[in-house]
């Protein structure tokens, strides 16, 4: 069946309008995602079980990374506007939860009910745009998500310290409220009005049920393993045994399913994949950085989460410059994928110096964090272009929640992985985190010895991430995708 379009075509004021709205929903996950990172050592003092802290994290990230390809396929089925518009409301309520949670256990819940909403509003945020927007204008409109994310970026850190220093760790979920209720009001109507290229699915819900049981036996084995348990003890071992049954099983329901969770043209898309593949090491390493950086400076570095958030600006500050940058060179480079492995190979030289040398100065911390900022912030527009260029319209819901699910499943692992190096083993770093810093007398060494290992896997992250994107296919960036007529 062929695409169609059911609304009238958009002027250039209908686009301006829509993409402000978009731009203040993308702001809601955005700032979420940097504004806890300092509050975390205040939030595992507060609430106690330690150990479990990294869930803050991984439980938002766990639900998001299973629920995004339904998503998107939903997307596919019904429209964009039902499933971003639902996507805010189930946010805004989890927000609500986190901010009641009164353990940490339910706090982690509740993250996992935010992650529920975070999921649709990333992943169709940028199918929204692939929508509306023409190849060619694509360029010119990522500039306005970089914006956005540097604005988050800038504010949420700074914003999470002050609050968690000064008020209370749980403004930072109130403060989700008013930005969502002025997000859903600019998006509600507006978003009728945009193309629609729906067409007729079938939901494969056994294949969803599979990705969460595969992706959340996996984590748990990650987040356990070299704390509470051995890495080689059975309830280790019988949680990766059954994240292997539950992904051999995912393989086969995709392989034999009248219409798969994941479509397998969308797995036959060399771009996609790669990039993707791409994005999954790098974005694993580097959340893991921006979440255990405050940590780094609250144990090592002796500063309180107000200062640790500022800390954090560099890092955050120049992704988002990297991405701005990326977005104006792509509208005229040809060979494209030259900046992404140039980057990703700097960045690796950066977080290396970081695990060689883990008392390095303020100073340094800052210079090679500015570095790993530029180097990986060219990918995310270069990313998101790439694939809605290569990619059919009717099936950019799939693809884009592919992508985001793989992003989201790298973070998860990696922020599950760096929690039990630095909370597990000896609990040097869960005794600093509650200490509010490191007491006299207790072994430096080890904790300098964990973030050095930390910094080190994120190095072969950024590394790996740069192999992918040589192997990648650099194919024209403007004009139509593939299956679609030129106009």
């Amino acid at each position: 069946m062929a695409d169609h379009d059911k609304t009238q075509s958009l002027d250039s004021r209908d686009v301006r309008a829509i993409m402000l709205g978009l731009m203040t929903t993308m702001m809601l996950a955005a700032l979420d995602t940097t504004i806890i990172a300092p509050a975390m050592p205040t939030i595992g003092r507060d609430l106690g079980d330690i150990h479990y802290l990294p869930w803050i994290v991984t439980a938002y990230l766990l639900v998001s990374t299973a629920l995004t390809p339904l998503y998107g396929k939903i997307a596919d089925i019904k429209g964009r506007r039902v499933v971003i518009i639902f996507s805010m409301v189930v946010f805004l309520i989890g927000s609500v939860a986190c901010a009641l949670a009164p353990t940490m256990l339910t706090l982690a819940l509740a993250r996992g009910l935010q992650g529920v909403g975070g999921a649709g509003i990333m992943a169709m945020t940028q199918t929204i745009i692939g929508d509306i927007v023409a190849p060619r204008d694509r360029p010119r409109y990522q500039v306005y998500t970089s914006t956005v994310w540097m604005i988050a970026n800038l504010a949420g850190p700074v914003l999470g310290g002050v609050l968690a220093d000064y008020t209370h760790w749980s403004t930072i979920f109130w403060i989700n409220l008013p930005i969502g209720a002025v997000a859903f009001f600019m998006v509600n109507e507006r978003l009728k009005r945009i193309p629609r290229y729906e067409r007729p699915h079938s939901l494969d819900l056994l294949g969803a049920v599979l990705m969460i049981a595969a992706s959340g036996f996996l984590l748990l084995a990650l987040s356990r393993g070299g704390g509470a348990y051995a890495w080689t003890s059975p309830e280790v071992l019988g949680l990766f045994a059954a994240s292997a049954l539950a992904w051999a099983l995912l393989v086969w329901r995709q392989a034999s399913a009248r219409e798969p969770l994941i479509p397998l043209t969308v797995l036959r898309n060399q771009v996609a994949v790669t990039s993707t593949m791409a994005m999954f090491f790098m974005l694993g390493g580097y959340i893991a950085l921006m979440i255990y950086l405050p940590v780094f400076f609250q144990t090592l570095g002796g500063m309180n989460a107000s200062a640790s958030g500022f800390g954090l600006i560099p890092l955050l500050l120049f992704t988002s410059i990297g991405a701005w940058l990326a977005s104006k060179y792509i509208s005229r480079a040809k060979h494209y994928k030259r900046l992404p492995i140039a980057g990703l190979l700097a960045s690796a030289v950066a977080v290396g110096a970081m695990a060689v040398w883990p008392q390095m100065p303020l100073a340094g911390l800052m210079v090679a964090t500015t570095v790993i900022a530029i180097g990986t912030g060219v990918l995310f527009p270069i990313v998101s272009v790439a694939v809605q260029a290569a990619t059919p319209r009717h099936e950019l819901g799939s693809t884009m929640a592919l992508g985001y699910f793989c992003r989201s499943l790298g973070a998860a692992i990696f922020v599950a992985v760096f929690g039990a190096l630095l909370l597990g083993g000896s609990g040097t770093g869960a005794e600093a985190i509650a200490h509010g810093g490191l007491p006299e007398g207790m072994d430096r060494a080890g904790l300098e010895w964990s973030f050095a290992l930390c910094f080190a896997m994120t190095a072969v992250c950024f590394l790996v991430s740069a192999v992918f994107f040589v192997v990648m296919e650099e194919r024209p960036l403007f004009g139509a995708a593939p299956g679609e007529k030129q106009g």
